[in-house]
């Protein structure tokens, strides 16, 4: 399909009237207007979080806070606080249109009818006076919704007379680290006019002021623990504080528009600045009307009693602060006319200018987008100025690099639509960008492991989940790992309780936060000090992991190899020394000095809920590749830098030498690896060459032969994927060789890990054997995006409709079809940034 652009947009509109049904476009995911699902999934643990399934394609930039628009239309989503999450309904935060032909008029909200307003604690009956948009049933499609991040697309059919389409996105343009992070969204509305008289439209848009609301009201957030062990803060964001904002109407050159502003704190505060409604001031023969301010806690009716007559809202521009108690909300409106056979288009434009993001004990840091607009939070106007000045070239730029994905005809196009929207997470996922500083050229990055779990890009999830972001914004990939990098030599003495010690009713167990030497499992949380307090998390003493620093050496020299950008050797030598010290420290672990990191006991690997005894295959294949990786740095840094790392070199030789040579003797059974040297569990692991597959795709030598490979590969395809729910749903993370479980209760053995399904799929993929590597995503990904999933993948999925820990980092691992075909073209503009 050619590049989607506006005579595309155009044709499609066009089709969409009448009786031919608009079709969605290519590789998106799309679903009927406002249908309700009859058997989504639902959450696994009570404590976990469960939104439900009216999910949409996250808008804005990254790490600049996002809001999302559900098919049945609402604005639903409000992750404007870094690292944290807000999902509610605030009805009068709309779209709406009204439609006059003749005696004939039709006006609706563009969204299905609310049944609450989460900011009004009273519970009552939200715009009462309003008249929603019908939803769409099993025999009546009054619309569809599609998405393929960073668009999306909202028709409307069968209401109005009018063709009614709208597509939004921001600019999210890989190898671009300016406008990525602008917290901006774009609606491109078009309208169309199949009949043989003259239609009269009216658009309108209505915004709450928000101003001040996110930010976390509890001071304390204290840490407590949920039901499955794992830590947790308090969030209880202002939610309905209105007192001191204030809306007034702006006019600059290019655009008309309201701004909504609160009462600046000095220093600006988190949640303080604006938001701003804008649309071109060049539109011929448009009226344009601005309601500066109007009461959302009634039944809506002083706005859209005019507006449902005669398309027309009240023209104001009352920039009277509010007292305690009230709520202002804005509206823009612009009303034309369509002659018979013609069509229009209308930008509109929703921008934000937030910029602190504050963490515990006073700290804060100021959003990336700031390098470009300032700090002050009054540049949400200049924001949507270059918005309606540039979205057109946006547009294109994004067409441009989408278009070898949607080229890719080899691949299923329900994975070339899941490549596209589980990038979404970069948005979504509580993202944290913040401004750049002489030693962050590019800021600092980071995306929570998921809303659950709320730290900061956790080392062996990101293993996996990293691969988009190295292929497409590889300066930020490299951002992160600096931080681990600074972070490895750190210590914190601080004792916390171990969470999974909870959980197997054996009491307080206690352990340091931090010891010097050791890989951290993650950068933190948005509740502390992210980036500088590390190892959040303390489900498992993350000290004694035994993937973590593998993990660390094999992502620096990928990210060294495979950047598109090309090799970079002043990142390489960043990351050498805290490479050495975290190899060092891991080998301490080697308790029979065999070569190999021996496990606890205790789950002390990303397959946390699982306890490894001795040398184990998952950790220590990722050991033998990390060894190869840590050669090969040491020579290239040598050759090409002069460094002397003669002594690491002979140091890390014998090690691996030695590692090689009892791998296979201590775990290949002749058919497969076993989970472990000690334990005696049963089982086949699905991910248990993991370390295999990363030496396989950095061009190292192999940690097993092929024909080891091959013939574990086999067994996992048998045990834990045709004979587990005969393959609809994917990979069992372990079963036994027959299929059957070893414990018909087990956690982990038992969860199809979304994530590593796709980072096995990648691995079958590097092995030629493809069929095998789509049918394994296929049945991930149909999973996903039929059960009410989309745009909130979980961590893991079970075999009776539950899943655990939505929007989790690692699902991104399916760009690891992408990284393992080196025929497939590059994404325009990654490298040339």
């Amino acid at each position: 399909m050619a590049p989607f652009g506006l005579s595309a947009l155009r044709s499609l509109l066009g089709r969409g009237v009448g009786n031919t049904p608009w079709q969605p476009p290519e590789s998106s995911w799309s679903r009927r207007f406002g249908l309700g699902w009859e058997s989504p999934y639902t959450v696994r643990y009570a404590s976990n979080l469960d939104d439900g399934p009216d999910h949409g394609m996250p808008l804005g930039g990254f790490g600049a806070g996002c809001l999302g628009r559900s098919p049945s239309g609402a604005f639903n989503l409000w992750n404007l606080d870094g690292g944290e999450h807000w999902f509610g309904s605030i009805p009068d935060c709309q779209f709406a249109l009204w439609e006059q032909q003749g005696e004939d008029v039709r006006a609706h909200a563009l969204a299905t009818a609310p049944d609450r307003d989460d900011t009004d604690p009273s519970g009552g009956t939200p715009l009462s006076a309003w008249q929603w948009y019908p939803a769409s049933t099993q025999g009546r499609s009054t619309g569809t919704y599609a998405a393929r991040y960073p668009l999306s697309w909202t028709h409307h059919e069968d209401v109005y007379r009018a063709g009614v389409l709208c597509e939004a996105f921001s600019p999210i343009l890989p190898g671009d680290y300016q406008r990525t992070s602008y917290p901006v969204a774009v609606f491109r509305w078009q309208f169309s006019n199949p009949t043989d008289q003259p239609l009269e439209l009216s658009l309108m848009l209505c915004w709450r002021n928000t101003v001040g609301w996110f930010t976390n009201t509890d001071a304390a957030a204290e840490v407590h623990f949920r039901d499955d062990g794992s830590p947790e803060h308090n969030y209880a964001p202002a939610i309905g504080r209105g007192e001191g904002q204030r809306n007034r109407q702006v006019d600059q050159p290019g655009f008309s528009g309201v701004l909504l502003e609160g009462q600046p704190s000095m220093p600006l505060a988190e949640g303080e600045g604006q938001w701003c409604l804008a649309l071109p001031d060049d539109l011929d023969g448009v009226h344009v009307m601005r309601c500066s301010r109007w009461d959302p806690s009634g039944d809506g009716s002083e706005l859209w009693t005019p507006f449902a007559a005669d398309g027309r809202i009240p023209d104001s521009n009352n920039d009277r602060a509010s007292r305690s108690g009230e709520q202002a909300s804005a509206a823009i409106a612009v009303k034309f006319t369509l002659a018979p056979g013609a069509s229009r288009e209308i930008p509109l434009v929703i921008s934000w200018d937030l910029p602190v993001t504050a963490f515990a004990s006073g700290s804060s840091a100021l959003r990336r987008y700031t390098d470009f607009f300032g700090s002050s939070g009054s540049n949400a106007a200049a924001i949507a100025a270059e918005a309606l000045r540039d979205w057109r070239q946006w547009r294109e730029q994004i067409d441009a690099w989408q278009q070898p994905v949607l080229a890719r005809m080899q691949l299923p196009e329900p994975l070339r639509m899941a490549l596209f929207n589980e990038l979404y997470d970069l948005c979504s996922g509580g993202s944290l960008w913040t401004a750049a500083s002489p030693a962050d050229p590019h800021g600092r990055f980071g995306v929570l492991e998921c809303l659950d779990y709320a730290w900061y890009e956790s080392l062996d999830v990101r293993l996996y989940g990293s691969l988009a972001l190295l292929q497409l914004w590889p300066e930020l990939d490299k951002a992160v790992l600096r931080s681990f990098a600074r972070a490895i030599p750190a210590a914190d003495g601080s004792q916390r309780p171990i969470g999974w010690y909870f959980t197997q009713g054996r009491g307080r167990v206690e352990a340091d936060r931090k010891v010097a030497g050791a890989t951290p499992h993650d950068l933190g949380a948005p509740n502390e000090r992210p980036f500088d307090a590390t190892n959040y998390t303390a489900y498992q003493d993350c000290n004694l992991w035994k993937d973590l620093a593998s993990d660390y050496m094999l992502q620096v020299w990928r990210t060294f190899r495979l950047a598109p950008t090309g090799e970079d050797l002043r990142f390489l030598a960043e990351c050498w020394p805290s490479a050495v010290q975290a190899l060092d420290y891991l080998k301490g672990f080697d308790v029979n000095n065999d070569g190999l990191p021996d496990n606890g006991g205790a789950p002390d690997q990303t397959f946390d809920d699982w306890p490894l005894q001795g040398v184990s295959a998952y950790c220590g294949a990722l050991w033998i590749a990390a060894l190869e990786a840590a050669l090969a740095m040491a020579q290239r840094l040598q050759l090409d830098l002069g460094l002397d790392t003669a002594a690491e070199q002979r140091r890390f030789g014998a090690w691996l030498e030695q590692s090689r040579a009892n791998f296979d003797d201590l775990l290949w059974n002749g058919e497969y690896y076993r989970i472990d040297a000690e334990s005696g569990t049963p089982v086949v692991m699905a991910d248990q060459l993991c370390g295999d597959f990363y030496a396989r795709l950095l061009g190292l030598p192999p940690v097993v032969s092929d024909a080891r490979a091959r013939s574990t590969l086999q067994a996992v395809k048998e045990a834990c994927f045709e004979r587990f729910e005969s393959g609809r749903l994917g990979v069992a993370n372990g079963l036994r060789r027959d299929g059957s479980p070893l414990d018909p209760n087990g956690t982990h053995p038992l969860e199809v890990w979304t994530g590593i399904n796709f980072g096995l799929a990648s691995y079958y993929r590097l092995m030629g054997e493809s069929k095998t590597a789509l049918a394994i995503c296929s049945a991930v990904v149909g999973q996903v995006y039929s059960g009410g999933l989309q745009f909130r993948t979980p961590e893991a999925i079970t075999a009776v409709n539950t899943f655990r820990a939505c929007h989790y980092l690692r699902a991104m691992a399916i760009w690891g079809l992408w990284a393992t075909d080196t025929g497939w073209e590059r994404i325009p503009g990654v490298a040339e940034r």
